[in-house]
């Protein structure tokens, strides 16, 4: 089944199809230390794996998983393409994941089948009759596993066009949220939301734009197409380091960049970072949550050309994207840039009511006409989604002019014997501090106070924990009853796939009083 109708232009797998027609040698996906695809590469094997994921089974609609570690991304984006090919839904898993948390969301999702590995391949068959699963693709071998099928078998020998019909408002994929409450959910995206960026016939530059964000999340799986659709290619580290970062950048001279906070506090930390050729960088993107000023301020220093930005995004929110133009976030510290059109962006109270620029509220946005939902829970898709507006539990503001500070989690705000402390506010103060490599701001209990204020620190290398050296440098800028009482000292903080702290788990480690 073939389709080369205008009907299917909008999928972004079209993109693919189109690159290879216009650039089939150019490189459309590299794997540092691993490999790459060209765009006709790419293209015939998406097409030959989604005539195969047909034949065993996978029909318009079905959901199928992906749970591969990080040095199979070339297969990973491979199968990507091949699901949509064959009118599946991606299921994008997280390879750290243990079993039990995949066996749920397998179970959530309805999947038919998951494309996995040889660390994984074991745990993934003993899933197989416990609900709708019935498919086991081993990425990672080339022959058969007991029960299971290889990635080679079900590479159709036909690698021309194919397209199982599909229409924009079929999904795309579930991408499972990252859980800073511990509770993540399955976001049902739509073919019709699922990029910022449209389809098109972009100018091949053949630049390379750097990123390292796991592709289970909506940060790494938007770097499967939009590079592209910008006329790049897309270039993945698996596994951030600091030092082959570097490397990279000298070397091989990207043009943009994508990081996130833990990786720019790893980059800032380095002993060559100072030293380091990043002259080549024309955009540095920092996602995923906010960056302190000190750091934009420091990456800008040494990108002095380049477009530096905290940007704002989130699953929820698909293509509602915030955006930091050329220089204003020096001039705006702690700014994540304002909505791009025609997103809409606003700051209310507890009753919703919106509150004036320069007062903190809970941040809502929207595009109308292209709210996602939870797939699968019209519950906390009501509670989420309120006459069109995603509540997105980040506390900000807005400047007169518009842009967009968060100020948090909206359990980051401490009502501090009913004083609102902002926890990012205090925190970005302690990181002006020489001997503050992190920080995480809590609240903790109190009986008198309600909360009181807490901060885990992580020590620049070198500095003795201090904690009257820190509050004194507290004081210098804040009230005293911003200003944290409790000081907990660690060797590093909580994360997430995507980099964010996991504030709910110092909470539940440091409940008790200190």
């Amino acid at each position: 089944m073939s389709d080369t109708t205008p009907a299917y232009a909008g999928l972004q797998v079209a993109q693919l199809a189109s690159m290879a027609e216009l650039h089939p040698e150019a490189i459309g996906y590299r794997v540092v230390g691993v490999g790459h695809l060209t765009f006709a590469d790419w293209d015939r094997q998406a097409n030959r794996l989604a005539r195969g994921l047909t034949s065993a089974g996978v029909g318009h609609g079905d959901r199928v998983a992906i749970w591969l570690g990080g040095a199979n991304a070339l297969r990973w984006v491979t199968a990507y393409a091949a699901v949509h090919r064959a009118g599946g839904a991606v299921v994008p898993l997280d390879p750290r994941l243990a079993p039990t948390e995949v066996a749920g969301m397998l179970a959530h999702a309805g999947a038919v089948a998951v494309v996995t590995d040889e660390q994984r391949v074991g745990a993934a068959l003993s899933m197989v009759g416990d609900g709708s699963l019935s498919v086991v693709i081993d990425a990672g071998a080339d022959r058969a596993d007991a029960g299971g099928r290889a990635w080679s078998d079900l590479l159709d020998a036909d690698g021309s066009a194919y397209q199982v019909p599909v229409s924009q408002e079929d999904l795309s994929e579930i991408l499972f949220t990252s859980g800073t409450t511990g509770h993540p959910k399955g976001v049902a995206i739509r073919h019709v939301n699922a990029s910022a960026v449209p389809n098109g016939r972009p100018n091949w530059s053949g630049g390379l734009w750097l990123h390292a964000s796991p592709l289970a999340t909506f940060a790494g799986i938007s770097f499967i197409y939009s590079p592209m659709k910008l006329g790049m290619t897309s270039v993945y580290q698996p596994a951030f380091d600091a030092s082959e970062w570097i490397d990279f950048v000298e070397a091989e001279a990207p043009v943009a960049v994508f990081l996130v906070p833990a990786m720019v506090q790893l980059l800032l930390a380095h002993p060559r970072f100072d030293q380091a050729d990043l002259s080549s960088i024309g955009m540095c993107a920092v996602g995923s949550a906010p960056l302190a000023p000190t750091a934009i301020d420091r990456l800008q220093e040494r990108m002095p050309d380049a477009l530096v930005s905290n940007n704002y995004g989130m699953t929820e929110a698909g293509s509602v994207y915030c955006l930091m133009p050329k220089g204003e976030a020096v001039r705006r510290p702690g700014s994540v840039g304002k909505p791009l059109p025609p997103a809409e962006v606003v700051c209310v109270d507890a009753d919703g009511t919106e509150v004036p620029a320069g007062e903190y509220g809970e941040v809502r946005l929207r595009i109308p006409g292209r709210q996602r939902e939870y797939f699968g829970d019209p519950g906390a898709t009501a509670e989420t989604w309120v006459d069109g507006w995603l509540r997105t539990g980040d506390i900000g503001r807005l400047d007169e002019d518009g842009y967009l500070y968060i100020g948090g989690r909206v359990k980051d705000v401490i009502i501090r014997g009913g004083s609102n402390v902002y926890a990012v506010d205090v925190e970005n103060v302690l990181l002006t501090h020489p001997g503050v490599a992190e920080v995480a701001v809590i609240g903790v209990p109190h009986d008198v106070l309600g909360e009181d204020v807490a901060a885990v620190v992580v020590p620049a290398p070198g500095w003795e924990a201090d904690p009257d050296a820190l509050r004194a440098h507290g004081l210098e800028t804040l009230a005293a009853y911003k200003v944290p009482r409790r000081w907990e000292f660690v060797d590093q903080l909580p994360r997430n796939p995507t980099g964010k702290v996991l504030k709910h788990q110092l909470r539940e480690q440091f409940a008790t009083e200190g």
